[in-house]
C-alpha cells in the first residue's frame, strides 16, 4: 500500500464526533468554571459560611501580601475581578452553547432520551465495570450528569446575580430565599461543579482516548457508534 493510499484510508477511518462549536464552548466553559471556583474560594474566605476556609494556594486573587499593601485586605478585590470576568465568559459562552445545542439538535441527539430505569441500569453496570464506552455515545449516567451540570450552571449564574446585586435583583434574591440562603445555594452549586469536574477528569484518565477527540473533534470510526 502506498503512503498516499494509506493516508486516504486513515482519513476515511476518522469521523467527526464533536463539532467545532461543541469543542470551543467546552474548553471555554472549563476555563471559566475553574477560574470562578478558585476565585470564589478566595471570596468565600473573606466571609465564610461554614467553619472552614480554603487554602490560599488553591485560590485566585493575587498575593495576600500585595493585596494587604494595596487594598488593605487579603485578596478579595482581585478575586472579585477574576470572578466577574469569568462570570461573563461563562454566561455568554453558556448562552451560545444552549442556543447551538437546541437549534442544531445536539441536545436531542446526545442527551435524550434518558430515564430513571436507564440511569439505574447503567449505574449498576458501571459499578461492576461492565459498562461499554463508545466515543460520541453517552450512557444514561453521563446524560444525567451533563444535563445536571447545565441546570447547575444556570442556578449558579442566577444565585450569583442575587448575591452580587441583592438590591437591583431583589425579586431574584427573594426567589432564592434571601441573601444568606442564596449564598448557601451558590456554595452548594460550586460543590456540585467541583464533584462533576473530579468525576469528569477521572473518566478521562480511565478512558484517555476521549481527550484527543475533544481537541480535534475526530475519532477512529471503530471507536464510535458509526461503525454499527
Amino acid at each position: 500500500m502506498t503512503d498516499i493510499a494509506a493516508g486516504r484510508l486513515q482519513a476515511v477511518s476518522k469521523v467527526i464526533v464533536h463539532p467545532f462549536t461543541v469543542r470551543i464552548t467546552h474548553w471555554l466553559n472549563a476555563l471559566a468554571i475553574i477560574i470562578m471556583i478558585m476565585s470564589g474560594w478566595r471570596i468565600y474566605n473573606s466571609h465564610p459560611i461554614f467553619p472552614f476556609e480554603f487554602p490560599v494556594w488553591a485560590t485566585l486573587g493575587g498575593t495576600v501580601d500585595g493585596s494587604v499593601d494595596v487594598h488593605n485586605e487579603e485578596g478579595l478585590a482581585g478575586a472579585l475581578q477574576w470572578h466577574f470576568a469569568a462570570m461573563w465568559l461563562l454566561t455568554i459562552n453558556g448562552i451560545v452553547y444552549l442556543i447551538y445545542g437546541i437549534v442544531s439538535g445536539h441536545f436531542r441527539r446526545s442527551f435524550f432520551p434518558v430515564g430513571p430505569a436507564a440511569v439505574l441500569r447503567d449505574a449498576m453496570a458501571a459499578l461492576k465495570f461492565q459498562l461499554p464506552h463508545r466515543i460520541g455515545v453517552y450512557n444514561a449516567v453521563q446524560k444525567t450528569l451533563y444535563l445536571g451540570v447545565v441546570v447547575a450552571g444556570v442556578i449558579m449564574v442566577l444565585s450569583g446575580l442575587a448575591i452580587w446585586k441583592p438590591g437591583q435583583f431583589q425579586e431574584l434574591t427573594f426567589v432564592f430565599g434571601g441573601f444568606d440562603v442564596a449564598r448557601v445555594i451558590h456554595f452548594l452549586g460550586m460543590a456540585a461543579m467541583v464533584l462533576f469536574l473530579i468525576v469528569h477528569v477521572a473518566l478521562v484518565i480511565i478512558v484517555p482516548k476521549t481527550l484527543p477527540t475533544m481537541i480535534t473533534g475526530r475519532a477512529n470510526i471503530h471507536d464510535t457508534h458509526f461503525d454499527h
